[in-house]
Order: structure tokens, then sequence, then C-alpha cells
């Protein structure tokens, strides 16, 4: 029976498929439990977070969340103001720029008239010394004239 020792001192596949069964069957076994006990630990965690910390955070959030608001709500109120007091100014300015604008447009005018004014007396003087000038150019004449029959 050489195959039987053959089989027996060569031929490995029968204890080494049982020790891979072995294996395999513990490796399952402890695989599963640690599988299972992953699972359980996560399920506790899940459970933990929904009943405990989420509500935690979602009233921390709110809390946070309407102080925020209000902040923002008071920050809004005081840009408004700031913004009325502008709107304010800027109509006050204006108004003044319009008062010294008409101002100004009254004092060219009156400036204007006092220039036609003074216009008008510089030709009235002006045509009295023509005036003048010619009466005393025509008695020059006649006295040149007196001169002239000698």
């Amino acid at each position: 029976d050489v195959g039987e020792i053959y089989s027996r001192l060569l031929d490995h596949r029968p204890v080494i498929q049982g020790e891979i069964r072995y294996f395999v069957k513990e490796f399952e076994e402890k695989r599963g439990l640690r599988e299972l006990r992953v699972l359980e630990n996560l399920k506790n965690t899940i459970f933990e977070t929904n009943e405990h910390i989420l509500p935690k955070c979602e009233e921390a959030m709110h809390d946070s969340l309407n102080e925020a608001f209000k902040r923002l709500q008071a920050a809004n109120d005081m840009i408004h103001r700031l913004q009325e007091r502008e709107h304010e100014e800027r109509k006050l300015q204006a108004d003044k720029l319009m008062a010294h604008e008409e101002k100004r447009i009254a004092d060219w005018e009156e400036f204007m008239k006092e220039q036609q004014n003074k216009r008008a007396e510089v030709d009235e003087e002006h045509r009295k010394a023509v005036e003048r000038l010619k009466e005393q150019y025509s008695e020059m004449e006649k006295e040149l004239d007196k001169y002239v029959s000698f």
C-alpha cells in the first residue's frame, strides 16, 4: 500500500483542509461577534445622539441664532437711523446750497443792474463831455473866424 503510505506521509490536504475549516469557523465566529459589538455600539451612539446631543445642539443653535438675530436687528436699526440722519444732513446741505445759489443769483442781478446804471452814468458823462467839447470847439471856431476876418 504505497498509496496509503504516500497519502499519510506526503498528502497533507485533509489535515490542511481541516485546519482551514477550523480557522474559518473561528474567524467567522469572532468576526461575527466583533461586528455585532460594533453594530451595537453604533446603535447606542446613534440613539444617544438622537435623544440627548441633537436636542442640546438644536437648543444651543436656536439660542445662538436668536441672539444673532437680535444683534442683527439692533445693527439694522442703528444703520437705518444713521441713514435717516445722513439723508436729513444731505437735505440741509442741499437747502443751504439752494439758498446760497439764490443769494448769489440775486447778488449777480444787483451787480448787473449797478453796472448798467454806472454804464448809463458814464455814457451820460461822456455825452455831456462830447457836448461841452463840441460847444468849446464851436466857440473856438467862432473866435477863429473873428481873427480870420483881419
